[in-house]
């Protein structure tokens, strides 16, 4: 494994500053400066660089500029999986009504990485790109199953178990328990774990070689996930999505 360098100090500051305006939603120079603790000139410069270079854009305030999309969406098509994945996520989606999702691991964080809705799906915080705790989703889950317990440890120790929802499991014995039920039981579930009144029902994507491509998984309101639909009905569908998914992969 190659050595980690130091941080380029002013490629540091530029990704801060971006990473900024996207939480703060609409900031100012100032809002950022103090948020960052520099100095209003050295954030009104990377501004305006990151501005002309369409990273970032003025309206009311800061805010993510068009580039990104442009290089999120490149980096997604040159990815096997999301052409494979999403015809069948619009199907999976079309079938249960729901919110169809696929999920990868970067970085031990949960991305969403494609998502369908289908006609009875209501609104829901995701969008494509969106980072959330592994632990916290049904596609997280599934993929934590398939990592050794070692990975699991490292992951779990540098970003934690934090409270999301007051289901949010956050001892980690309790994770791996639920983990094992994972392995044992085939799919993945979020029970209001991530969003209250949402469960969750996932399923590990894998190649031959039994490496983690991703998940695949469907979000819908409690009211409707009781019961037979969704500890058979729903888990049938993403497992079968889910299979679809790697024999296409591989057959690609």
């Amino acid at each position: 494994m190659p050595e980690q360098r130091a941080p380029i100090g002013s490629v540091q500051t530029t990704v801060e500053i971006v990473e900024a305006v996207r939480v703060l939603d609409g900031p100012g120079v100032s809002t950022i400066a103090d948020e960052l603790d520099l100095p209003t000139s050295t954030v009104f410069d990377h501004l305006q660089t990151l501005e002309q270079n369409e990273f970032v854009k003025q309206a009311d305030g800061y805010r993510i500029g068009p580039r990104f999309l442009d290089i999120g969406g490149y980096a997604r098509k040159q990815d096997p999986l999301y052409d494979v994945a999403e015809p069948e996520l619009q199907k999976l989606a079309h079938k249960t009504g729901e919110h169809a999702n696929l999920i990868t691991e970067e970085f031990g964080k949960a991305v969403f990485y494609a998502k369908a809705e289908g006609q009875d799906a209501f609104q829901l915080d995701t969008h494509v790109g969106k980072q959330v705790h592994l632990a916290t989703t049904s596609g997280g889950k599934a993929i934590l199953a398939e990592f050794s317990d070692e990975r699991i440890e490292s992951i779990i120790d540098e970003h934690g178990l934090p409270t999301v929802t007051e289901h949010t499991i956050t001892d980690r014995d309790r994770l791996f328990e639920e983990i094992e039920e994972v392995r044992q039981r085939g799919f993945a579930i979020d029970d209001e774990e991530r969003i209250a009144g949402v469960r969750c029902v996932g399923s590990v994507i894998t190649d031959d070689d039994g490496t983690v491509i991703g998940a695949v998984s469907v979000s819908g309101p409690k009211s409707g996930m009781q019961k037979e639909r969704f500890l058979e009905e729903i888990p049938d569908l993403v497992l079968r999505t889910a299979n679809v998914i790697e024999v296409n992969m591989k057959y690609r």
